[in-house]
């Protein structure tokens, strides 16, 4: 992660792992700190549940243990869209099935909690957690799908430490807690925050002046009308928007927010304060983003931030929606800390 400083706005840039190079840690929403990436095991057993849901797909496999005792382990993979991306469907497992796989351990040796390098079924078929290639055509009006482009950098899984927060900013950063989550409650933050997460973005034009917005795996969807006057709205997460074109770039000014628990960035709340400014840019070759958002908000910032960011495009493809539900969401929580199966 790099952060640079302008004066008198603070910038930070927001850098992107290649899904090939992070194909795990890339799109999950929490660090996986808790594996120990020196520690790569392999294991056979018999699939107990697979859980293909938001915000991350799981298995529950009972396998013998170090020890020979029949354990119940707990696989998280990553979400259904990146799932279709590496070959997987919902019917990719079923309970039964007698697979080996080998994975990234717990550092709790008494926590049953596995990473996915790979995983076979009886009749040798493999699944991988590697991307498969795709044909991408290129947008020529802002349209398509879009996912994060980190470009070589690491996934963000805590607050910038030095953005310039004020003195209750500084206190929410220093109890940060990865646990408090919203999404582990099936909460899905507003803007910026949504466009950060790692789940795609669908923005299609329904006329020259007119685009919609959706998030894939959250129900939010925004509406954006180029050169329309302020509407009165309701507050919400998505806030209020006025959008224009200027030197061949969407700039939307967003206001009339909600208080939203990182509403702004990882462990960064927002307050009903924010001011959301976007300048969005095509690239020649319509197939990147570069997206500069400016947040204003008072109750938490001495100072306005700036996030520059990237979206690369995606093989076209229908947006999934999937329900989020608190066993898959809590998933990492709750799982491998139940010990043997039977003795």
């Amino acid at each position: 992660m790099e952060i640079n400083h302008l004066n008198p706005i603070f910038k930070f840039v927001i850098l992107t792992a290649s899904l090939l190079l992070f194909p795990f840690s890339a799109i999950a929403h929490h660090s996986h700190a808790n594996l120990n990436a020196n520690d790569i095991q392999t294991h056979r057993g018999v699939v107990e549940q697979y859980g293909w849901g938001m915000p991350h797909v799981y298995i529950k496999v009972s396998a013998p243990n170090s020890k020979g005792e029949i354990v119940l382990y707990n696989i998280e993979l990553v979400n259904p869209p990146g799932m279709l991306q590496r070959g997987w469907d919902k019917n990719s497992l079923k309970p039964g099935d007698l697979i080996t796989w080998e994975g990234t351990a717990d550092h709790n040796p008494n926590r049953y909690y596995s990473g996915l390098n790979w995983a076979e079924k009886a009749d040798g078929n493999r699944l991988t957690m590697t991307v498969r290639p795709a044909e991408t055509n290129p947008s020529i009006d802002f349209s398509g799908l879009w996912m994060r482009d980190l470009r070589g950098g690491k996934p963000f899984y805590t607050p910038p430490e030095d953005w310039p927060y004020s003195e209750l900013g500084k206190q929410m950063v220093a109890s940060f807690n990865e646990n408090d989550n919203p999404q582990v409650s099936c909460i899905n933050p507003g803007i910026p925050k949504a466009t950060l997460l790692p789940y795609p973005m669908h923005i299609t034009r329904q006329d020259e002046q007119t685009l919609i917005f959706k998030y894939e795996l959250r129900e939010h969807q925004r509406t954006i009308v180029l050169g329309r006057p302020r509407l009165q709205e309701e507050p919400s997460v998505l806030g209020t928007s006025v959008a224009r074109m200027g030197d061949n770039k969407i700039i939307i000014e967003t206001d009339n927010f909600v208080a939203d628990k990182w509403g702004t960035h990882t462990g960064v709340n927002s307050s009903a304060q924010k001011r959301l400014r976007e300048e969005i840019s095509l690239s020649e070759d319509g197939k990147s983003l570069n997206i500069m958002m400016v947040v204003t908000d008072p109750v938490y910032f001495t100072q306005p931030v700036i996030i520059d960011y990237h979206m690369k495009k995606m093989p076209d493809r229908e947006l999934i929606q999937l329900p989020c539900t608190l066993e898959n969401s809590r998933f990492f929580l709750d799982a491998g800390l139940i010990g043997r199966v039977s003795e």
